[in-house]
């Protein structure tokens, strides 16, 4: 080969258009692990989708898992839900949903966790018509950590300086209905507490200093305050589902109540739903899968 016929390097890729899906049993579509966004320097950012069986390409929600922004993965949900069970839920109601990795906090700081949320929703809408589904309307859920990061995807479109530059640029990361479980809203809020004696035996030491002061670690005040939902509420945000465990610990009830009446202080569609007695991840709930249904069909409602 001459050196004129030596292909030029194009540069490292910035995401991976997707491949073929595996069809399951019912029909439904599953892609598992496409690279949505590589970050320079990071390990490769990933998401599955289902995609049901539909005449017409289906809705799509996108599910950010929770972890106190420091563990947690993308394929797996609180354990007090059956595997799978939120994704299924989803398919079955006609939706499509994917599920995201993001960097943790140790790995990235904050406002990374939301550049990757942004840029999930990016390559989702980029890649809508080899994917299958309708991105005109997008929904956003997320449980704790996760949560936190759907609200912040929610309320923060106007900010061109919270995008990021990594993965696919062009589309739009605004979504146009947010649930969130348990998610913080106000970090300057959150009360600093350490864990009781029966949780802290089960977790490692880094997870025994209070979460959210490991996101915030480092930051300066103008990232300090661009991490708080309540910050970012205007009367352009999309409408909210809040549910959220009266007895939480880790995060209080108080957080969605916040959060909620920001929201309706503006004029904002905003629902908050107690569940009396339940702890964090629905401990002690014995009605975990009537919370799935009510979330999915609030999301189908909304995104119909």
């Amino acid at each position: 080969m001459t050196t004129t016929e030596t292909p030029e390097w194009a540069g490292p890729a910035h995401f991976l258009t997707p491949h073929e899906p595996v069809r399951r049993a019912d029909g439904a579509r599953h892609f598992s692990g496409l690279t949505y966004a590589v970050a320079f320097g990071y390990r490769p950012l990933q998401l599955d989708l289902w995609v049901p069986d539909t005449p017409a390409p289906a809705p799509l929600v996108v599910y950010v898992h929770g972890g106190g922004w420091m563990m947690g993965d993308r394929r797996y949900l609180p354990e007090t839900l059956r595997p799978g069970s939120l994704f299924d839920a989803f398919l079955d109601a006609g939706l499509a949903v994917a599920t995201i990795d993001y960097r943790h906090a140790h790995e990235a700081a904050f406002p990374a966790q939301l550049h990757d949320a942004k840029a999930a929703v990016r390559y989702l809408r980029a890649h809508a018509d080899v994917l299958g589904v309708d991105t005109t309307r997008i929904g956003a859920m997320g449980e704790s950590a996760g949560g936190h990061l759907a609200a912040l995807l929610g309320l923060t479109a106007h900010r061109a300086d919270l995008e990021g530059h990594h993965g696919v640029t062009g589309p739009s990361s605004a979504v146009d209905v947010v649930v969130d479980w348990y998610g913080v809203a106000d970090l300057d809020t959150m009360p600093r507490q350490a864990p009781p004696p029966e949780v802290a035996a089960l977790l490692p030491v880094e997870m025994q200093v209070p979460p959210e002061d490991q996101l915030l670690d480092g930051l300066d005040e103008q990232a300090r305050t661009d991490a708080s939902p309540v910050n970012h509420v205007t009367a352009d945000a999309p409408p909210f589902l809040l549910v959220h465990g009266t007895a939480d610990w880790l995060v209080p009830y108080a957080q969605s109540e916040q959060l909620h009446a920001a929201l309706t202080a503006v004029g904002v569609d905003s629902r908050l739903v107690p569940v009396e007695g339940a702890g964090h991840i629905w401990l002690g709930c014995d009605e975990v899968d009537g919370i799935v249904e009510l979330s999915v069909h609030h999301l189908a409602e909304a995104l119909a």
